[in-house]
């Protein structure tokens, strides 16, 4: 039976959303193709993770066990999976768009001889049962969907927070098979002897449920202080567009965009953002757009639910009036 695999990130104590991510989408591709879901988890006696793959829609998961997998490397993972992928011959490998994913992803892409899609925000199979991967080319302003027809598995790496989890299922089960690697310890030549940690402010726009996110309209840095009281009055989070971080008024951390995060919120609200095409492809799968902006015409009208024509100065401070109203 052919199979979709999927590389489970993780952190040796719970497996990543991107994974989960992942999963949703393998499932939907893999029922395309008559095939099944699998997903590989790389470690070093990390069976107890097994259960949470089934739950969101593995049909299978491949242990591939190692101590030299207990740290995250990109040889020896590279040399493990592709030993997997020529023992058990998968259709098709998607990996998250994340450091790990773009790190792994390429290395072992040309260590099995195959076609790598990066950045994908749209998978399907077309009717002639092709992989389509789709992501957006010449600076976002044009999607490309390519195939790869020749070599298998075809390999993608996918954008998080772009597609859709399967609803979790604890009683969901699936079959757990151990595949050991052989790896020579002479072949790794870095080694991680040791990971440190670093407590400082994050930021995960793909999971926020509500955004307020700010663009040039803003004029000064100190407009994100008024989004943020929006945002603290309905429990969002702020965000920008390119042109806020690279004016260097918020961090790039905030940036969403096709060079930032792409966010699927139940909420967004743009602010004083024109809605460039790069800016569009990071937020326009959003539940429901508010847009602010003085220019009717903007492009972010187009994608907008409501579009308020206004100078966000004085629309913000009046939203913010009527949520203390409603409170009191």
């Amino acid at each position: 039976m052919k199979e979709v695999w999927v590389f489970a990130e993780h952190d040796n104590t719970k497996i990543s959303q991107t994974t989960f991510e992942l999963l949703g989408i393998g499932s939907k591709l893999a029922s395309d193709l008559d095939a099944q879901v699998c997903a590989i988890l790389c470690g070093h006696n990390m069976e107890s993770l097994a259960p949470e793959l089934f739950a969101y829609g593995a049909s299978k998961v491949y242990l591939i066990n190692s101590p030299h997998l207990q740290t995250y490397s990109a040889e020896p993972h590279a040399i493990a999976i592709s030993q997997a992928i020529k023992a058990f011959d998968p259709e098709i490998a998607l990996f998250g768009a994340t450091p790990v994913g773009r790190d792994l992803a390429p290395r072992l892409a040309s260590i099995i001889g195959t076609g790598l899609t990066a950045d994908c925000t749209g998978l399907a199979i077309d009717e002639d049962k092709r992989f389509l991967q789709t992501r957006p080319a010449f600076g976002g302003n044009l999607m490309a969907t390519i195939i790869c027809p020749n070599h298998r598995p075809a390999m993608s790496t996918v954008r998080p927070g772009v597609m859709d989890k399967l609803a979790r299922d604890p009683n969901r089960t699936g079959s757990l098979e151990l595949f050991t690697p052989t790896i020579d310890p002479l072949s790794i030549r870095a080694q991680v002897k040791e990971v440190v940690k670093e407590l400082k402010e994050s930021i995960n726009l793909t999971q926020a449920k509500t955004i307020v996110s700010g663009g040039r309209g803003l004029a000064t840095p100190e407009g994100f202080a008024l989004l943020n009281e929006l945002a603290l009055a309905i429990g969002g989070c702020v965000a920008s567009s390119r042109a806020c971080v690279d004016a260097g008024w918020i961090d790039k951390s905030r940036q969403v965009g096709q060079t930032g995060s792409t966010v699927k919120p139940d909420l967004y609200i743009a602010c004083g953002i024109s809605g460039a095409i790069q800016h569009l492809a990071g937020m326009q799968e959003s539940g429901f757009i508010v847009a602010i902006n003085k220019n009717e015409s903007a492009p972010i009208m187009n994608v907008a639910d409501i579009g308020i024509v206004g100078d966000l100065y004085q629309v913000i401070p009046e939203m913010l009036k009527q949520l203390r109203d409603l409170e009191g």
